[in-house]
């Protein structure tokens, strides 16, 4: 069971790449550029600046400016991984992930120069991924550093935040986020197309949001941080900022530097469920669904996806039935270890899949081929991992308290590296019941 999920996985990825999504949503047709139900007149624009920006940057512009007339297109691709030679006219950083280095810095400073000599006859074009927050940043208040920058998002990264919560924060501290760009560029026309890694009701969190409007607040953010327990973390110019409410607020919903400005969404997790379910039923698989664990403690998870999968399994004897799940899942970092929430989950569901009177295995994985620290995208387990374990000498519960995941599936060669993908749609979680008694 664990090496046909990793198949549905790996295939799973080749059918959302970039590259095949780009060229089916994104059309050119003449002068027109068409895309997701959008017509934009290329001929009426005098220049076009094209803002890349995340882990798919370098995918989604390759196939964008392909349809571009080049003498009047110009750019920046910055990723923390960039592909491929850069356009003429382009400008590419590798800026740092998941904590902003000098490259972020530089990049976002070089867009909002660039944004700020845009006028109305002006296009701007955003390609949004994944991963944005870091790779691209620049601190509110001038005199913030980049190493407490860094600090703050370490902090952040580490205190099982979610992403929501996080992102509320990130706007608030950045002279680039929560809709600054979209202000930077008005009165220029802005088109931002995006591949999502958030809720798909919160796509102002993508990147967080650097051309969308700000349904949040700085209040929100000082009381987010308090609730978090993370204020006494933070560097102390940016404590100073949180203690005192001296954020800048965001602009927001309604405000007049979105009024040129529209939003396409490209590929979301929900596409990425869909394309692994429907190889799952094609395996002849019974499946459901429960998005109802987002955003929650993985041990909690846990126990509520195989709570359902054991229910599932009892009442379709001699079928195999499966739960997927995607979107993230709050895992606090306790130790020094490699690893990441998908690792983290696996370990924690597979100790509780030996107590099952059924063959079960579970697969959890980032579609960016990365988790957390470590050099795998995430992990496969099954009821036997504990005793296998056991017999190397591996204690799962001491893995589990130094958040060594990673170490853990390496030795059991259980740890699923795809190497980065150039995207990122968030997680995708599968746990599985054999119909083979």
């Amino acid at each position: 069971m664990k090496e046909t999920l990793r198949r549905l996985f790996l295939e799973t990825l080749e059918e959302i790449a970039l590259e095949r999504v780009m060229a089916e949503k994104v059309r050119f047709a003449g002068s027109e550029l068409q895309v997701a139900g959008e017509t934009v007149d290329l001929s009426a624009c005098r220049d076009i600046f094209v803002a890349a920006v995340g882990k798919a940057a370098s995918p989604m512009a390759a196939a964008l400016v392909a349809g571009l007339p080049a003498e009047r297109t110009s750019g920046a691709i910055v990723s923390s991984a960039p592909t491929g030679a850069s356009p003429p006219g382009f400008k590419t950083f590798t800026g740092g992930h998941p904590y902003p280095n000098a490259q972020s810095r530089a990049a976002a400073d070089f867009i909002l120069e660039r944004l700020a000599a845009l006028g109305e006859r002006d296009l701007v074009i955003y390609l949004l991924s994944g991963g944005g927050s870091a790779v691209c940043e620049a601190p509110i208040d001038a005199g913030i550093t980049l190493a407490e920058m860094r600090a703050f998002y370490e902090t952040l990264v580490t205190c099982g935040a979610g992403i929501v919560d996080m992102n509320v924060l990130r706007k608030h501290l950045s002279r680039i986020k929560g809709g600054r760009l979209a202000a930077a560029a008005h009165p220029a026309r802005q088109l931002t197309l995006y591949v999502s890694d958030v809720p798909p009701e919160r796509p102002s969190t993508v990147a967080s949001g650097p051309t969308m409007p700000d349904e949040s607040d700085a209040a929100l953010a000082c009381a987010t941080a308090r609730r978090l327990g993370i204020v006494d973390r933070f560097p102390r110019r940016i404590r100073e900022l949180f203690e005192q409410g001296n954020l800048p607020e965001t602009p927001k919903p309604g405000d007049a530097v979105f009024a040129a400005s529209s939003w396409r969404c490209l590929l979301d997790n929900t596409a990425a469920l869909d394309v692994v379910e429907a190889k799952a039923r094609a395996e002849g698989w019974l499946l459901e669904r429960d998005l109802s664990v987002d955003d929650r403690p993985l041990e909690e998870a846990a126990d509520t996806l195989i709570r359902r999968l054991r229910a599932l399994a009892e009442r379709n004897p001699g079928r195999t039935v499966a739960v997927t799940t995607g979107g993230e899942l709050s895992s606090p970092v306790t130790g020094g270890g490699q690893g990441g929430r998908n690792q983290a989950f696996v370990l924690c569901a597979a100790r509780k899949l030996a107590a099952l009177r059924f063959p079960a295995a579970v697969i959890s994985a980032g579609t960016d081929g990365i988790d957390g620290n470590s050099p795998a995208a995430g992990a496969l387990a099954d009821r036997a991992t504990p005793a296998r374990a056991a017999a190397l000498g591996l204690d799962l519960g001491d893995y589990q308290r130094r958040s060594d995941s990673f170490r853990f599936f390496e030795r059991l060669g259980d740890a699923l590296i795809t190497g980065p993908t150039g995207n990122n749609v968030r997680d995708v979680r599968m746990l599985v019941v054999s119909g083979a008694r």
